[in-house]
Formats: structure tokens, C-alpha cells, sequence
């Protein structure tokens, strides 16, 4: 009789461990996935598992606890940041976490030539769960017009210091690279950035920047304001085709038809070819030009051949 009874005892055993590794062989419902997950140093094993049982990563603190002594024997816990890309069961995050497997894979991604420093935070917000727009922007603001656009490869914890420190650090060594026709062109790099942020928003060959970088040169050195509509998209996010007359008006030192001069900071983050045509201009006797529908520029003496110009292209 106690024979049987010893048999159906271990029977059930069986069957109880059997129904928790099958319930615990599944993801979490609302598993977080495409998030990193923070181990700090010291943390213990009970409050560990507490806190992954409230934020969805184990469906039982007790099954963690147990395979991560099975798996980690005496190692204990190994802190870091944990890359969740996909749901993974309760046995998997014991495992993972017992050994130090991270899963912190380089994420590539690439910033276009023009972009200003809030669709760079956008950008990485929508890429990096870990990036607060908010935030980026902050960090970010000292520095438009020096994050280089390029492609790069971040780890999913990379931070927005990080991440704006690698972008200026890359400007650095490019901006190298021409460093003696700079110096040549007797401007401040302050200024070559400013207009070049705007040449980049303007024109899109090389020839047509040089052009244009001739142009705009020219109405600072007369006292003429710049009149460039792509500041705007600094001011409201509005181009060229969206503006109206009210938006001209605006009070805003970015506004270049009420303020002369270079804008108080860059409206973009230039590439290097901008860069360059803004130091190499082409001298012309244009002082105006205006980009027609199918993306064609379009050069004027005079202000009235500038309206003419308006007319004819711009229906």
C-alpha cells in the first residue's frame, strides 16, 4: 500500500514539474519586447525576480530563482543591460541572465545630410526605445550643425550623450580633412557652418551650391537680409510651398527676411560636400534664385526678373 502510494506521490510530482516547465516554456503575455532590461550590481536573487515577474520578462519568480541556480551555481547574478529583442520564456531569462548574455547587438542606423537636431532625436527615439526625444534634443541643442551625417553603428543602451559625442567626434575628423581651405576662405568655422547648414537645405548639386553659396555670400557683404525660406522649417516646420505672407512676419531671429545676417545657430547638420561648396562660391552677378517644382534652379539679376522668374515656374 505505501508502495503505491510512494508511486502515485512521485507520479504527481512529475506531472506538477511537467505543467510548470510547459506553462514556463512560453513567453510572458505583454513580454517588453525591443527594450533593454538593467541589472545593477548587488542586486539579490528574490528582488530580482520580483521585479521581472512585475515587468512581464518571467511568468514565475520561482522557476527564475530555481534555474538560476541550476544554471549559474554559485556565479550568482551578472548585472548589465540586457537587450529583450523577441519574448523568450522563463527558463531562457534564467539562463541568459546566469551567463552574461547581453544580446546587445550594433544597430545600424543612418542620418541624412539637412537633418536639424530635432528630426535626428526623432529619428533615434523611433529606433532606440532607450532615447528620450525629449532628452536628445537637450543634449543635442549646443551642437547643430556639428552632428555629422552618416551612417553608424550603436549598441540598443547607447545613450543620447554617447550617441551625440561619436556624431561631433565624427564632424572632428572630417572637417580635418579640408581644414587648410578654411583656413584659406579667412571665415570663422562658425559661420562656414551656419551657411552651409543653409546651402544644404537649399540646393542639392554640387554646382547649384556653389552657386547659391556665391549668392548668399554676397547679399551679407551688401547688407542685404538672406531671404531663405528653408530657415523656416527651423521656426514652424513649414518649406517653401507651405509659407505664407503671416509666416514671413514672424518674429524670430531665425527669420531671414526681418533679420540680417547668418541665424543665431546652424538650421541643419551639413554634409561635407555642403560644407565645401560653401567655401569654394562661385562668383556670379545673380542675387536671387528660387527652386521650380521639378526641383530646377533658377537665377535672377534683378528683383524683378526674380518676380518674372516666380511667375513663370512656380504655378
Amino acid at each position: 500500500m505505501k508502495l503505491k502510494i510512494s508511486i502515485y506521490s512521485s507520479l504527481f510530482l512529475v506531472i506538477v514539474v511537467f505543467i510548470l516547465l510547459i506553462t514556463n516554456l512560453k513567453a510572458p503575455y505583454n513580454f517588453p519586447t525591443d527594450s533593454i532590461y538593467t541589472i545593477n550590481k548587488g542586486v539579490g536573487l528574490n528582488s530580482l525576480s520580483d521585479d521581472l515577474f512585475r515587468k512581464n520578462i518571467v511568468k514565475s519568480p520561482l522557476m527564475f530563482k530555481v534555474f538560476s541556480v541550476i544554471f549559474g551555481g554559485t556565479k550568482g547574478i551578472i548585472a548589465g543591460d540586457y537587450f529583450l529583442k523577441e519574448g523568450q520564456n522563463t527558463i531562457s531569462i534564467a539562463n541568459r541572465i546566469s551567463n552574461g548574455e547581453y544580446n546587445l547587438k550594433p544597430v545600424k542606423i543612418t542620418i541624412p545630410e539637412g537633418f536639424n537636431i530635432f528630426e535626428i532625436s526623432k529619428h533615434f527615439s523611433i529606433n532606440f526605445k532607450n532615447i528620450d526625444k525629449n532628452v536628445f534634443e537637450k543634449s543635442a541643442a549646443l551642437y547643430e550643425g556639428y552632428l555629422f551625417p552618416d551612417t553608424y553603428f550603436f549598441l540598443p543602451n547607447a545613450s543620447a550623450e554617447d550617441i551625440i559625442k561619436t556624431m561631433k567626434e565624427n564632424f572632428d575628423i572630417r572637417i580635418k580633412t579640408i581644414e587648410n581651405e578654411i583656413n584659406n576662405f579667412n571665415k570663422p568655422l562658425e559661420d562656414i557652418i551656419k551657411m552651409a547648414s543653409i546651402i544644404e537645405k537649399e540646393a542639392r548639386t554640387a554646382e547649384t551650391r556653389r552657386i547659391i553659396a556665391g549668392i548668399l555670400w554676397k547679399r551679407l557683404e551688401i547688407g542685404m537680409p538672406l531671404q531663405i525660406d528653408a530657415s523656416f522649417s527651423y521656426i514652424n516646420g513649414k518649406t517653401t510651398v507651405n509659407l505664407t505672407l503671416d509666416d514671413l512676419k514672424i518674429d524670430s531671429p531665425y527669420n531671414s527676411y526681418l533679420y540680417k545676417g547668418l541665424p543665431p545657430t546652424p538650421i541643419s547638420n551639413p554634409g561635407l560636400d555642403s560644407i565645401v561648396a560653401t567655401i569654394t562660391p562661385i562668383k556670379t552677378n545673380y542675387l536671387y534664385f528660387l527652386t521650380d517644382n521639378d526641383g530646377n534652379m533658377h537665377y535672377s539679376i534683378t528683383h524683378d526678373e526674380h518676380l518674372l522668374n516666380k511667375q513663370k515656374y512656380l504655378k
